[in-house]
């Protein structure tokens, strides 16, 4: 069987054993809009749960546009246009609107990748700019939520007159799905809030989990956050696996992210009917292949269907190596997975992205993982806690020696934009 994974901005062939593996695990195929441009249109127009945003925008004097960055495919060069021409109408002046790159605690953009996400037209004549989440004079105290989370939102968002986001909804390891009240925390967030929120107290929680909304702590108190820094508008829309769109959702917070979800969710949860030895995923290509913090993202999306003590081989490009200076840092500390989780679970011991370690040791604490990739050396990824495979067949022919002839292989040539479950395991 030759299946293309997603790596990088190519793709990558890989031939498996056709006597082995399941069919490839992609999302429902469903029918891009014909005209996206013009169903946003509509939308900005009549919008769900809230007033058009024109009338929104009557009024106004500054506006505050958020927006994701690189490391998200969200059509902003679509999405933008009309909302900026629509604020303009209402009588906002230019130079009274900001678009934020909610960054979270990634890394600044620069100015070519600005450029690659919002055009140059916008870049020319807007004010773009990133968050910059460790500045924490850079954001506003808003309080403190019950659960304890301080919350600290960008004060150019905060102070703005009229307040909007943007994003695409997809299945989100943490927090369920993305979108919606996601760009606002983390997005434009402080360390200092992240820090609690991203605590094994909101993620050791079960429901802290792809696809997971109801209970989901992670989701709730982030939802929670978004509303005391306020939002008057969204724009969300979902993507098909060739990036296509396929749903546009605008108007109240939360309201239209839950239509976007309820889409999406009927798109990419796929069954299997049993868990299986070896699963072959990525984690989507560029943008998000770029690092191995990122591509843990892809990991976490193919555990459901490993069997315990199976094998995930993930090809990832891992072009910007692997990750931020934070995240390598805990990695060179931490020798042992079982000593980093002692470590998080008690009161002394934190360093910014540590979250995502947390996430990669439920990986490995289940299953094995081979890493294909022309990023970065089988030496680093020793210390990334994983084996490297100099191939996609040569790694799979390996976990089939081990786990004998009826062992049985799952692709997912999509990484974590499929959401696949053991058919008897959900409702």
């Amino acid at each position: 069987m030759r299946v293309k994974l997603d790596y990088g901005r190519t793709g990558l062939d890989v031939e498996l054993p056709d006597d082995r593996t399941n069919p490839p695990l992609t999302i429902r195929e469903t029918t891009p809009l014909d005209n996206p441009a013009a169903e946003l249109e509509r939308l900005l127009a009549n919008p769900i749960g809230t007033k058009p945003l024109v009338e929104l925008a009557r009024g106004r004097k500054t506006v505050c546009i958020l927006i994701c960055d690189i490391t998200r495919p969200v059509p902003n060069k679509l999405i933008l246009p009309p909302i900026l021409r629509t604020l303009e109408s209402a009588g906002i002046a230019r130079e009274n609107i900001t678009i934020l790159n909610a960054t979270g605690l990634h890394r600044p953009n620069d100015a070519a990748e600005l450029e690659e996400m919002v055009g140059a037209e916008i870049l020319a004549n807007y004010r773009v700019e990133n968050h910059f989440g460790q500045r924490l004079e850079d954001h506003d105290y808003l309080g403190t939520t019950p659960n304890g989370v301080p919350a600290w939102i960008d004060k150019r968002y905060v102070r703005a007159d009229l307040k909007i986001t943007t994003g695409l909804i997809e299945p989100h390891f943490m927090a369920g799905y993305s979108g919606g009240r996601k760009v606002i925390c983390p997005g434009i967030a402080a360390l200092e809030t992240i820090k609690v929120w991203h605590s094994p107290r909101f993620l050791e929680h079960p429901l802290a989990d792809n696809g997971q909304v109801r209970g989901n702590p992670v989701h709730e108190e982030n939802t929670r956050i978004a509303q005391m820094a306020g939002c008057d508008f969204i724009v969300n829309v979902c993507l098909d696996g060739q990036r296509r769109v396929t749903w546009v959702g605008a108007g109240e917070m939360i309201a239209a992210w839950e239509a976007g979800v309820q889409w999406v969710q009927e798109i990419v949860r796929v069954p299997v009917p049993e868990p299986l030895d070896v699963v072959v995923t990525s984690c989507a290509g560029y943008p998000l292949d770029t690092t191995w913090y990122q591509a843990i993202k892809g990991l976490c999306g193919a555990l459901p269907i490993v069997k315990k003590g199976g094998t995930i081989v993930i090809a990832a490009s891992l072009t910007e190596g692997v990750g931020s200076p934070e995240f390598q840092h805990i990695l060179a500390d931490n020798p042992s997975i079982d000593q980093f989780m002692k470590r998080i679970m008690g009161q002394d011991y934190f360093v910014m992205d540590q979250w995502q370690l947390e996430e990669f040791a439920k990986v490995v604490r289940h299953c094995s993982v081979k890493v294909v990739t022309q990023g970065l050396s089988p030496e680093i990824l020793r210390h990334c806690h994983v084996e490297a495979a100099a191939s996609v067949e040569s790694a799979v022919a390996e976990a089939l020696e081990r786990y004998g002839p009826q062992a049985r292989i799952g692709v997912i040539p999509k990484g974590p934009y499929v959401l696949p479950y053991v058919a008897d395991s959900r409702a």
